[in-house]
């Protein structure tokens, strides 16, 4: 057996997440229905990160095993099938990249770091509306910078974990934490070595309060302590969320 990763991006708008399941679509449905089409034979995706329902991904990485005399899977034969693959896909999913690793790498747990984006904007924008979150809301860039910082110091994020998780650990090691401004809107990005249900979401709609002034960052700061994820606020909307990247060393 050999074993391949497979890059894609895709628009979560019309999914139900990456992970396949009974009753709705899913990105990983979707790629493997059309891996099975092509080659002829059936696939059983690992992905580097599972993102939730409406989630986008610039770049998410899976990696499945398959017979190594596969011809269209040979190393002169893989651009050719990325093309015809892609053109199986639907509009909002695409391959960008696919090639032979080592039959130990794992899509998921080689992967050294995600990095997620969240996009807001301020004033109506018809071309924003489905890629990011219309808050026009005052907000203290800094006082969310402040609160972003604070990500730093800490690793246990509970608070922000969506209930109903099948995770043993709620440890995540943060890496980078800003908010910046990016044309017209303002960006939260963030990196880890790993994220929960939910995380992003929770982040950003409780540092939210914190720009808002509705919470101070000492009560941020208690939120992120206390374990607690009724404090949390994940209410803000999963279109305006982007899986950005994920690192490996490979790379």
């Amino acid at each position: 057996m050999s074993r391949y990763f497979i890059e894609v991006a895709y628009k979560g708008t019309n999914y139900a997440g990456f992970q396949k399941q009974q009753n709705a679509n899913s990105i990983q449905a979707e790629i493997e229905k059309v891996l099975q089409i092509f080659f002829k034979d059936k696939f059983l995706l690992t992905c580097s990160s599972r993102t939730d329902a409406g989630v986008h991904a610039l770049s998410n990485y899976f990696h499945f095993d398959s017979d190594s005399d596969i011809n269209l899977l040979k190393p002169d034969k893989l651009q050719n099938s990325i093309y015809n693959l892609n053109a199986i896909l639907p509009d909002d999913i695409v391959v960008k990249r696919l090639f032979a690793v080592e039959p130990t790498a794992h899509s998921r747990f080689d992967a050294k770091s995600r990095i997620y984006k969240y996009y807001i904007y301020q004033h109506k924008d018809p071309f924003l509306n489905d890629r990011a979150y219309y808050y026009p809301y005052s907000l203290d860039i800094d006082k969310l910078q402040s609160a972003a910082d604070i990500l730093l110091t800490n690793n246990d994020f509970s608070s922000f974990s969506k209930k109903h998780t099948q995770v043993k650990s709620f440890i995540c090691t943060i890496k980078q934490a800003s908010w910046t401004a990016e044309t017209d809107t303002i960006v939260f990005t963030v990196e880890g070595n790993r994220f929960l249900r939910g995380m992003v979401r929770g982040l950003v709609g409780t540092m939210l309060q914190v720009g808002r002034g509705k919470i101070t960052i000492n009560e941020f700061q208690k939120i992120i302590e206390n374990s607690d994820a009724t404090k949390a606020d994940f209410s803000v909307p999963a279109h305006a969320l982007f899986l950005f990247m994920v690192n490996y060393e490979m790379e």
